[in-house]
């Protein structure tokens, strides 16, 4: 594979046909004016992972094809920031040499920023020790003094080297407003950055007139709670993955917002505490009463809402829900639209060149 441009017209048909499919998936629901937000033709993934061959004295990053399960050498990969691809041919030539890296090394994953910062964790078929150790300290320096800001870290069953930290921050513009976010290795975060600011600034965009408070379930490291804090008088939100709890809290401490509470609960969980059904002593100390949301935001995964989530959800004047699954998101529709009507609907193409689809709607209480 070569790091040259994709073409163009290939991007325009794939996008032109998603945009065919998600119209007609949203056909039933009397859905408005679909909004379009494109995708960088090239270099738009942040993250990307890759196995490790070894053929004799040569050893290279692969992938498999989904279609042929062929593998296929990738020396650049077009799809990937360019840091990551400045970081793959210079990481690749430093352990080729290097017995005590190389051995059983066999997947290489990247996390870059668009503030120039990567974290490379090598994933290894044995134990790591000392000489591991020593050895990739080593190889840490020498990228350093080629100009890379990284974060080297060492993974095997059960064991975990991280040589400084497990993080990264990235600094995004968000509508006019530079946003700090911590990223952990390991840990979800938007794949695609331009879209993910094109997504933040939608969101901001359709909540501009909201009142009272926030709910949002499913948080992660708070991508979307830090960005709309500005729209609302307080927000109230949900993780259940520990790192994507900790992530958040130190992010609105780095941008002094002082009106975001994360609550480490899973959305089911979160639901029946909010029916009366259960206490939680991860609640105690929240005034769940105080809270005058007027809007929930929720961001799923794959498998969409769940039933008991969904009917706790039709309460709220207006519903935002961003779908990674346009057609569980259509499940979800055929009960929301008894009680909900779409006033915005986006596609947001954060994975060019596949099938995949990533939307948003705004859904509003029907008189």
């Amino acid at each position: 594979m070569t790091p040259d441009n994709l073409p163009i017209e290939r991007y325009d048909d794939q996008l032109a046909e998603k945009t065919t499919r998600l119209k007609t998936l949203l056909a039933p629901f009397t859905a408005p004016e679909l909004e379009v937000f494109h995708s960088p033709v090239n270099h738009y993934r942040m993250r990307a992972e890759f196995r490790i061959w070894h053929d004799a004295d040569e050893m290279y990053h692969i992938m498999f094809d989904q279609q042929t399960k062929q593998r296929l050498r990738v020396d650049q990969f077009p799809a990937a920031s360019k840091l990551i691809n400045r970081l793959m041919g210079a990481l690749i030539a430093a352990i080729k040499p290097n017995p005590v890296l190389r051995h059983k090394l066999f997947q290489i994953d990247y996390l870059s920023t668009q503030s120039g910062k990567i974290i490379a964790s090598l994933l290894y078929h044995r134990k790591l020790d000392e000489a591991w150790q020593r050895n990739a300290e080593q190889l840490r320096d020498d990228l350093h003094a080629q100009g890379f800001d990284l974060q080297l870290i060492g993974r095997a069953s059960k064991m975990k080297i991280m040589l400084d930290q497990d993080f990264v921050e990235e600094v995004l513009p968000i509508a006019g407003r530079d946003i700090i976010y911590r990223q952990v290795e390991n840990s979800f975060t938007q794949p695609n950055e331009a879209i993910n600011v094109q997504m933040l600034e939608w969101a901001l965009k359709v909540t501009a007139d909201s009142k009272g408070d926030l709910l949002e379930l499913y948080c992660g490291n708070g991508n979307f709670s830090l960005a709309l804090a500005r729209n609302f008088e307080r927000v109230l939100a949900t993780e259940i993955a520990k790192p994507s709890v900790a992530a958040p809290q130190y992010n609105i401490s780095a941008n002094h917002i002082d009106n975001v509470q994360i609550i480490r609960m899973a959305a089911e969980d979160f639901t029946q505490a909010m029916n009366g059904v259960r206490e939680f002593n991860r609640l105690k100390g929240i005034d769940l009463s105080g809270y005058n949301c007027e809007t929930i935001f929720v961001d799923p995964p794959r498998s969409g809402l769940d039933d008991d989530t969904i009917k706790m959800v039709q309460a709220y004047p207006h519903i935002l829900y961003i779908s990674c699954n346009p057609k569980t998101l259509c499940a979800n529709l055929a009960t929301l639209q008894e009680t909900h009507q779409i006033g915005r609907l986006a596609l947001f193409d954060q994975f060019p060149y596949t099938h995949h689809m990533e939307c948003g709607v705004l859904l509003e209480k029907r008189s």
